[in-house]
């Protein structure tokens, strides 16, 4: 058995068939982490002392990544000894995962390739989540993640936003086959992507794609409990090829948001921001040492965002990201 420190100096202990985050959750101790199969970097951890070797083959992490000594906590496995710098999410409370049946209530085409699909809960589900988690949709031998579009006052009815993809066996079900009234189970709530309290004064919020699913629950959820954030500023910046891709406008009451939508691909009569999301963040001249950010979307965009904002004073500990990946 090795020992495995975190920077908060919480301790637990892991043999060395398991990984880092097993040994961590066997411990009540949660790290950060999204997917859990070594394809996105929501569980990436700097090892600051001892060695690690790695479950199976991953390609998230970049060579510059790897010379750091960054490891997916969901894929290492320790040689010795471990410190790591990171803590775990300490008094945040993660809800039991659980199966539960559904029924589609909504099949709504956004564009020719967003779809937005309600599905309606048992009354007595007593489903929880935080803001930002997501579920897994579950049709016969078919299982994909989705990101809850709704805030965690969901009255059992749950939102998403379904991306067609080519060849994607899930999506042709929901753009090509979906009635209204189908059943499909619910696994969930996973994932650590949800809001973090911080005295600092600045939040952006980065989303390319259906990426702004889980940030509009967030945003949802701080829009009925306003109070305690009228001190803070908020950006939300969207992020699409062409602009019949950008799909959703906020509308909250209480919240004050500097919503910029960016197009990397304009045509002629588009006026807005050009470009990519994390250039655009710099512009505003945001302090990024007061900021949190929370990205979701590409694992392009994350990479990209994560290491400009990281060369610009953001702290590393105030960057949260959920990556989408395809699964065919």
């Amino acid at each position: 058995m090795f020992l495995i420190k975190l920077k908060n100096n919480k301790t637990f202990t892991c043999d060395k068939d398991s990984t880092i985050f097993e040994a961590a959750k066997k411990s009540n101790i949660i790290l950060e982490h999204s997917c859990l199969s070594s394809r996105c970097r929501s569980c990436v951890v700097k090892v600051l002392s001892g060695k690690t070797i790695n479950k199976e083959e991953e390609l998230v992490l970049t060579e510059e990544d790897k010379n750091e000594n960054f490891v997916l906590s969901c894929n290492a496995k320790p040689l010795s000894n471990i410190e790591l710098d990171i803590e775990d999410l300490g008094e945040i409370t993660l809800f039991e995962k659980k199966i539960i049946p559904s029924k589609i209530s909504v099949i709504e085409k956004l564009n020719d390739d967003i779809l937005k699909i309600v599905l309606r809960l048992p009354p007595n589900s007593n489903f929880n989540f935080n803001s930002g988690q997501y579920v897994n949709i579950i049709k016969g031998n078919l299982t994909r993640s989705y990101s809850i579009a709704n805030c965690s006052d969901h009255k059992n009815q749950l939102e998403f936003y379904i991306k067609k993809y080519t060849n994607g066996l899930m999506s042709e079900y929901f753009f090509k086959e979906a009635k209204i009234n189908d059943l499909l189970r619910l696994e969930g709530p996973v994932g650590t992507f949800f809001l973090r309290g911080s005295s600092f004064k600045n939040i952006i919020f980065l989303a390319t794609g259906t990426g702004i699913a889980p940030i509009k629950s967030i945003l949802e959820g701080l829009d009925k409990s306003h109070e305690q954030y009228q001190n803070k500023n908020f950006w939300v910046i969207v992020g699409a090829r062409y602009q019949e891709d950008l799909f959703w406008n906020p509308n909250f009451k209480n919240l004050n948001i500097k919503y910029i939508p960016v197009l990397s691909r304009p045509e002629n009569d588009w006026n807005g921001a050009k470009g990519y999301v994390q250039d655009i963040v710099l512009n505003q001249q945001i302090d990024l040492e007061s900021t949190q950010v929370y990205a979701c979307g590409s694992n392009d965009m994350i990479n990209s965002a994560k290491e400009l904002f990281f060369k610009n004073n953001l702290k590393e500990n105030n960057f949260f990201s959920d990556a989408f990946v395809q699964t065919n």
